[in-house]
């Protein structure tokens, strides 16, 4: 007598077996009420996948999961939200996607009682209870709680994204980031928070998000007690306390706890700007930086000093600044009490305490304390000059220089003496002239002795010994 499919399915809410389960797994002792069922589940111990994608070649334990896999290439999406009108590929994801609207969360963790809108996310979330990582890494053999996880850490290895943009070739582990990253483009915000009104590209997105509303904060660190309301802020936060560093560059070695950092360093040795000025051409590593340099043609400074109404195209210019007015920064130099903003900037200096000069020009030998001195060096080998003058076709290495000549003819001089009230053009003049009113005479005459404030005056002296 073959068991009905409504007999079945009230299984499933009433738990009462009507028949025993002869099938049982010699593996994990699950056992079974069906042949068929029995031998699905071997393959899970097998690994044996015989539904194969004659697309893209993936293979599938199961026949429903291959019909839902077979969609993403003829791109067939029959299942529409009502709400948002999102297409999907199968009945099953339209049912967890209808949850981010209605907010409904059927699945509670027994442990803490987090909720969850479908079942696989519940399951990867026990893991963290219990401290199961059934996924490793082939390469490395690290273990991840995820399918997901371990996915998104072979990138680290292999480098391999098959999903690719069509408008700027950016690649991707899986059809789902590539569909969220599209909305880039499009413009497409189909989640909106009912809250404030805010509309967000991805589900996870909103979710983070209607925490600021909630004051939620589920992401603990035990080590500190800081909380995060997002779990990928979570996971770069507990790596300061463990020093784990994921991302490590081929090329040198140096090694990263955050991927975008990695990402960055990376275009170092591609030498890779992908970033782009339409008004000059010039080309940069990351957004902010175009961001910031636009303003040099726009004059755009939106950064202003309540001491002294001085402006800055940039916050990082701007807190430099303001030191100049408090003495107060977090980070401080233990030989001369110097104060940074920024710890790398204190590395930097610190270098010139220690002498250490670990940037190597491989023309030269000429070594440097920070990249950066080595960048603008090179281009005395290249003969590079980037910073051109529009008003009078002067070009520059240095910005520095660039920025000093521009005031030439602008006849901006910034740098006022509060002694005497002279101004000046550049900060080296500048610093030249308050020399005077200090009395500070740091160049001394070898012959005799003498000192003096400025270098003009240091010459003109030794001319008296070369008579």
């Amino acid at each position: 007598m073959r068991l009905s499919s409504l007999t079945r399915h009230m299984r499933s809410h009433t738990g009462y077996e009507l028949f025993e389960k002869p099938y049982k797994c010699k593996e994990c002792e699950k056992a079974f009420s069906y042949l068929k069922s029995f031998q699905r589940h071997e393959r899970s111990h097998t690994g044996e996948k015989p539904y194969k994608c004659k697309q893209c070649g993936k293979t599938f334990i199961y026949h429903q999961p291959f019909q839902r896999h077979e969609r993403t290439h003829i791109g067939e999406k029959p299942y529409e939200c009502k709400q948002c009108g999102k297409a999907l590929s199968c009945s099953s994801s339209l049912r967890v996607h209808e949850r981010i609207h209605t907010g409904e969360k059927p699945y509670e963790c027994k442990q803490c009682g987090k909720a969850f809108s479908c079942s696989s996310s519940i399951r990867v979330h026990e893991r963290t209870h219990t401290g199961e990582k059934p996924y490793a890494c082939k390469e490395c053999g690290k273990a991840f709680i995820s399918h997901t996880s371990v996915l998104t850490h072979m990138i680290t290895h292999n480098g391999d994204r098959p999903y690719k943009c069509k408008e700027c070739g950016k690649a991707f582990i899986f059809p789902s980031f590539l569909r969220v990253h599209e909305r880039i483009h499009t413009g497409e915000k189909p989640y909106k928070c009912k809250q404030c009104g805010k509309a967000f590209r991805c589900s996870t997105s909103i979710q983070i998000h209607e925490r600021i509303h909630t004051g939620e904060k589920p992401y603990k660190c035990k080590e500190c007690g800081k909380s995060f309301s997002a779990r990928p802020a979570f996971r770069v936060h507990v790596r300061v306390h463990t020093g784990e560093k994921p991302y490590k560059c081929k090329e040198c070695g140096k090694a990263f706890s955050r991927i975008s950092y990695f990402r960055i360093h990376e275009r170092t040795h591609t030498g890779e700007k992908p970033y782009e000025c339409k008004k000059c051409g010039k080309t940069f590593n990351y957004p902010l930086d175009l961001k910031i340099h636009k303003r040099n043609h726009t004059g755009e400074k939106p950064y202003e000093c309540k001491e002294c109404a001085k402006t800055f195209i940039s916050l990082e210019n701007f807190r430099r600044h303001m030191i100049t007015h408090t003495g107060d920064g977090p980070y401080k130099c233990r030989d001369c009490g110097k104060v940074f903003i920024f710890p790398s900037a204190l590395r930097t200096h610190e270098r010139t305490h220690t002498g250490e000069k670990p940037y190597e020009c491989k023309q030269c030998g000429k070594a440097f304390s920070c990249s950066s001195y080595i960048r603008i060096h090179k281009r005395t080998h290249t003969g590079e000059k980037p910073y051109e003058c529009k008003e009078c076709g002067k070009a520059f290495i240095y910005p520095t220089s660039f920025q000093g000549h521009m005031r030439m003819h602008t006849g901006e001089k910034p740098y006022k003496c509060k002694e005497c009230g002279k101004a000046f053009s550049l900060h080296s003049s500048f610093q030249r002239h308050t020399r005077i009113h200090n009395y500070e005479k740091p160049l001394e005459c070898k012959q005799c002795g003498k000192a003096f404030s400025v270098s003009t005056s240091l010459k003109k002296h030794m001319r008296m010994h070369n008579r």
